[in-house]
C-alpha cells in the first residue's frame, strides 16, 4: 500500500485517528469523553498496548507504550506497534487517517511510523487481477516527527526489496545494472558499469570463472556518492554479492534449494539501496559501492570441482565446490577496493548455510579484522535499527581449514564453522579495516516477521544508513 504523507497542526475530530501515547498521557487525548478515557485507561492497564474504539463514522486506535528502559527494545516495540496498526488499517480497509503524538516523544513516533510504512510494502506487479493492484492512501501527521526522513528511508527499503523479489527472468545482470543506473541518475550518484572486456583487463578471475557457463555477460558496478563537506577523508566502501541467480553450477543445488535463489543478490541490492538512502538524505559522507554481478549457471563450459583459478591479486584458488561461488566474486571486489584507500570496507552477502544454521533468520553473522571503532559504531547502528549482529571469531585455526594441497587456498573449508571459513577465505583479499556481514538468514524470509515482509527484507539498508549517518 502506498501512502502520501503530509503534516498538519490541526486534529480532525471526524477522521480515522491513531494516537501515540503513554498511560500517564492518555488524558491528553482531548477528543475522548470522560467515560471513553476511563474505559481506555482500564483496557490498557494490562498487557494490551493497542485499543480500538469504534465511533461508527470513524475509528480511533490508541497505541499505548509500555514501560521499557532499554532503548533498543523500546524502538523495536514501536516498530512492531506500527506493524500491528497497519494490520488494523488493512483489515478495516482504512485508507486515510491521522497519526497524533499524544504525549509521546518524537523518537518513538518515528520508529512507529517506520514500522507502519515497512509493513505496507507489497510486491504485486505480476498479478493479472485488477483486484490485486496496489492500494493508495493518505497519512496526516499531527506532531513534530520527521516523517520525510522516515519516508525516504522506507522508499530505499522498498527499492531494495523490489530488486530482490524480481524473478531471474525479469532481472538478470543487464536489468540490475539498468536499475542501478536509474537510481544513480535520480539520486545524484556517480555510476560506472564495467563490461566483460574491462573485467578481463582487471584479471578478475573469480568473477570470470563463476560466469563461464552463463549465456549472460558479467558486470562490475562502481557507485560513488560524495556529499557536500564530507566528514570522512577516506571513503567508506560497501561491497555486495551480486549473484542474480544461483543454480550451484556443477555442484548442483537440489530443486527445493534453488527455488528462492533469485535472492542471492540481496547483498548487492542492499548496497544499491543503502547508497540511495544516503544520497537522498544528502548526508555529508563519502561512500563507494562495489558490486560484482553474474549468474551461476549450469553448462559444460563452467568450472568444475577440482579446477584451479587465479584471482585478481594473483592468489590461486582450488575450487572444491562451485556452489561456494559468492566468495569468489566478492574476492575480486575486495581486491579492487584496495586501490581506493578505504577507511573501512563492509561487505554484505547471502554467503553460507552455516550462518543460517548457527543463528537462524533473526540476525546477521558478522566477522571483522582491524575494524576498531567501526565495530562499535556498527553495534550502535544494529541497536538503533534492530538489524542485529552476532560476532564470530576470526582465529588463525579457521584459516588453516582452507589450506589447499595444490593451490594457495581452497574455496571450501569443510562441514564445520562454514560461515567463519568463508570469511577467512575473503580475508586473503583485504589489507584494510574490514567487516564481513553474512546475511543469508534474514535476507529472504519464508514467512513475514512483523514489519519484515515475507520474501525480501532489504536487511542491511537501514543498518548501513544508520552506521553512516552516525559517522
Amino acid at each position: 500500500m502506498k501512502f502520501q504523507i503530509s503534516s498538519t497542526k490541526k486534529q480532525d475530530d471526524k477522521a480515522h485517528r491513531i494516537y501515540l501515547t503513554q498511560s500517564k498521557s492518555i488524558s491528553k487525548i482531548s477528543s475522548l469523553s470522560k467515560a471513553e478515557l476511563a474505559y481506555a485507561k482500564k483496557e490498557l492497564e494490562g498487557d494490551n498496548d493497542i485499543l480500538d474504539l469504534n465511533k461508527l463514522d470513524f475509528r480511533i486506535l490508541i497505541v499505548n507504550e509500555k514501560a521499557e528502559k532499554n532503548t533498543e527494545a523500546r524502538l523495536e516495540n514501536a516498530r512492531v506497534a506500527g506493524n500491528k496498526a497497519f494490520g488494523f488499517i488493512k483489515t478495516n480497509k482504512i485508507s486515510n487517517f491521522q497519526i497524533i503524538e499524544a504525549g509521546m516523544d518524537t523518537e518513538y513516533a518515528e520508529a512507529f511510523l517506520e514500522g507502519l510504512l515497512l509493513s505496507a510494502y507489497e510486491f504485486k506487479k505480476y498479478f493479472s487481477s485488477k483486484d490485486a493492484a496496489e492500494k493508495s492512501g493518505k497519512i496526516s501527521i499531527v506532531g513534530k516527527l520527521n516523517y520525510k526522513a522516515v519516508e525516504q528511508l522506507a522508499q530505499a527499503v522498498y527499492f531494495t526489496r523490489d530488486l530482490v523479489n524480481e524473478p531471474f527472468n525479469k532481472l538478470g545482470v543487464a536489468e540490475f545494472v539498468k536499475q542501478a543506473k536509474a537510481m544513480a541518475s535520480a539520486s545524484g550518484v556517480k555510476i560506472e558499469a564495467f563490461n566483460k572486456k574491462k573485467i578481463e583487463s582487471l584479471k578478475m578471475g573469480g568473477l570470470l570463472a563463476v560466469n563461464q557457463a552463463s549465456l549472460n555477460e558479467p558486470a562490475f558496478v562502481v557507485l560513488e556518492y560524495k556529499g557536500a563537506k564530507a566528514k570522512n577523508k577516506k571513503p567508506v566502501i560497501f561491497v555486495g554479492k551480486g549473484v542474480v541467480y544461483d543454480t550451484g553450477g556443477a555442484s548442483l543445488k537440489p530443486s527445493n534449494g534453488m527455488e528462492t535463489m533469485k535472492c542471492d543478490m540481496a547483498g548487492a541490492a542492499a548496497v544499491v539501496g543503502s547508497i540511495k538512502a544516503i544520497a537522498d538524505a544528502k548526508l555529508p559522507v563519502h561512500v563507494i559501492g562495489l558490486i560484482p554481478l553474474t549468474d551461476n549457471a549450469i553448462g559444460n563450459a563452467g568450472i568444475v570441482p577440482g579446477d584451479v583459478i587465479t584471482m585478481s591479486n594473483g592468489k590461486t584458488v582450488e575450487v572444491l565446490n562451485t556452489d561456494a561461488e559468492g566468495r569468489l566474486i566478492l574476492a575480486d571486489a575486495l581486491t579492487y577496493a584496495q586501490k581506493l584507500n578505504p577507511e573501512i570496507v563492509i561487505d554484505l552477502a547471502t554467503l553460507t548455510g552455516a550462518a543460517v544454521r548457527a543463528i537462524g533468520d533473526v540476525a546477521i553473522a558478522a566477522m571483522e579484522v582491524n575494524a576498531g571503532k567501526h565495530k562499535a559504531n556498527l553495534d550502535q547502528a544494529s541497536s538503533n535499527t534492530f538489524e542485529r549482529l552476532v560476532w564470530f571469531p576470526m582465529w588463525k585455526e579457521y584459516g588453516d581449514m582452507i589450506k589447499s594441497d595444490i593451490a594457495d587456498i581452497k574455496n571450501l573449508g569443510g562441514s564445520e564453522a562454514g560461515q567463519i571459513t568463508a570469511a577467512k577465505f575473503l580475508e586473503h583479499f583485504t589489507n584494510y579495516p574490514w567487516v564481513h556481514l553474512d546475511i543469508a538468514g534474514p535476507a529472504f524470509l519464508a514467512r513475514p516477521s512483523a514489519y519484515r515482509s515475507k520474501g525480501a527484507t532489504a536487511v542491511g539498508v537501514r543498518l548501513l544508513f544508520n552506521f553512516v549517518k552516525n559517522l
